[in-house]
């Protein structure tokens, strides 16, 4: 089996990309320091594969302890790097935070690919890079517009430091996944999305306000230039998104890659507002919830949504889930926090 470093392996997305990858055939190595995440997902995704994952508490903004992870485990033939923090937000209120932590773990894990010649990286990247896009929907190509959030901003930095290290690393290559707005959770209920505090993505907040977690969620504006004046997104199941990271990991060992570093859109090619969400929730799950109309949140984007062709040409890659899934899967697996399912 071949053998691959996730960082960021116990959040949302990493936690489903390695259940794929094992179910694919590849041997997992996770590195996870929990800051954002819940060891109990861990727990979720060893029950769902019916073994142990080897796991390594590290802060990968300590270069020593990332680079023993290597030392510690030879013959590594790619990794998938998602360890970073991701909430816009936050992003807005401590920028300095988000430069350094996201950067700097991905200058490290860096360092140890060019040291031990790990020929295949992939990125976790986001379609934050392309700020607020004059067309829909945007595809590879599309100019990059200023960044919205210092979140935005380290994706973007993000890439060009993939893309410029890259060069200067004959035999390695990169992949850099932009991926929409991932939802729902693993059909099996073991695993999903498990945000710490408050949660600031749309489909938690619905989740958690219809369980009686939250007295009530916002919905961030209602005056943008959209068809019901919310913002709109792409929307994903995250099980389709985990999927895609073995898909590019395969097609970088199979050297199909045209470059040293290639970039794929991941979304369902489809937008929908912030209402059309609430709305496909209360019909697919009965539930009526509280919700707000609040002034717009700095660093949203108005509207963006995927052409996804290149992912399904090259990658062989198609969503499985409807909206109505990720809708189902999201309540399932809330109700199973509250053991009520």
């Amino acid at each position: 089996m071949k053998k691959i470093l996730v960082t960021g392996g116990t959040g949302y997305i990493g936690s489903h990309t390695i259940v794929d990858l094992v179910q694919h055939g590849f041997e997992v190595i996770n590195a996870d320091n929990h800051s954002r995440s819940s060891r109990s997902i861990l727990e979720g995704v060893e029950a769902i594969l019916g073994k142990k994952i080897k796991t390594y508490q590290v802060d990968l903004c300590n270069y020593e302890d990332t680079r023993a992870i290597f030392q510690e485990n030879p013959g590594i033939e790619g990794i998938i790097h998602f360890a970073a923090y991701k909430a816009v937000g936050e992003s807005v209120e401590k920028p300095l935070l988000y430069f350094e932590n996201n950067l700097h773990s991905l200058i490290n894990i860096l360092k140890c690919v060019a040291e031990c010649s790990i020929p295949n990286f992939v990125f976790s990247s986001s379609c934050t890079v392309y700020g607020n896009p004059d067309l829909i929907p945007v595809t590879q190509s599309t100019p990059q517009r200023p960044a919205e959030s210092p979140y935005g901003s380290t994706t973007k930095m993000g890439e060009s430091i993939v893309q410029q290290t890259m060069n200067s690393l004959p035999g390695i290559k990169a992949i850099l996944l932009r991926y929409f707005n991932p939802v729902g959770a693993h059909p099996s209920n073991l695993i999903g999305e498990m945000p710490i505090g408050r949660p600031a993505n749309l489909v938690p907040a619905i989740t958690q306000t219809a369980i009686g977690k939250l007295a009530k969620m916002q919905v961030w504006g209602t005056d943008y230039n959209t068809r019901d004046g919310s913002c709109v997104r792409d929307y994903i199941h995250v099980s389709d998104i985990a999927h895609a990271h073995t898909l590019a990991l395969e097609y970088l060992m199979e050297n199909k890659n045209s470059s040293n570093c290639d970039i794929f859109n991941l979304g369902s090619g489809n937008g929908f507002t912030v209402l059309e969400v609430i709305k496909t929730f209360e019909e697919v799950t009965g539930e009526k919830f509280n919700y707000e109309i609040a002034d717009r949140r700095p660093g949203d984007v108005e509207a963006i949504y995927a052409n996804n062709e290149k992912a399904v040409q090259e990658l062989g890659w198609n969503c499985k889930y409807t909206l109505e899934d990720m809708m189902r899967t999201a309540w399932d697996w809330e109700k199973k926090l509250a053991g009520k399912i």
